[in-house]
């Protein structure tokens, strides 16, 4: 299922509904977290541009560890959208609940990465204002 294709018709069942949301939500979270890996590039080449000792504070260390803990998510939503390919070959109930439980799991570990990501780029935007203003 690609997202983009998505449609919802007025004979879809509650769970083919649920699985079309799930689809293009998924598409929409590798969207993003593709964009914070740009913006961790980004924000990483900043704070070397105005740091005459970025390696010393740990921002960078941390900005580093959130880059790969992005590409980790980036890749394990990856291969969800793989797994998900079976997900036409559900004819019953239980195996559609497997696929909606282990999207929650998916989108609780996405939101908590993004919460995260938020605090962290809080604190890189805090040491950024006081280098400026030093």
């Amino acid at each position: 299922m690609k997202a983009e294709h998505l449609e919802i018709y007025d004979h879809d069942s509650d769970v083919d509904i649920t699985h079309k949301i799930n689809t293009t939500e998924l598409d929409n979270w590798i969207n993003h977290i593709k964009y914070i890996q740009t913006e961790l590039n980004n924000l990483i080449a900043i704070y070397r541009a105005i740091s005459q000792n970025a390696e010393a504070d740990g921002v960078l260390n941390k900005l580093s560890k959130k880059q790969i803990e992005n590409q980790t998510l980036l890749t394990a939503l990856n291969k969800y959208v793989l797994l998900r390919s079976n997900l036409i070959e559900c004819d019953d109930m239980q195996c559609d609940m497997v696929y909606i439980t282990e999207h929650e799991s998916y989108r609780r570990s996405y939101l908590y990465h993004i919460d995260k990501y938020r605090r962290l780029k809080d604190e890189v935007f805090g040491a950024i204002h006081a280098k400026l203003t030093l």
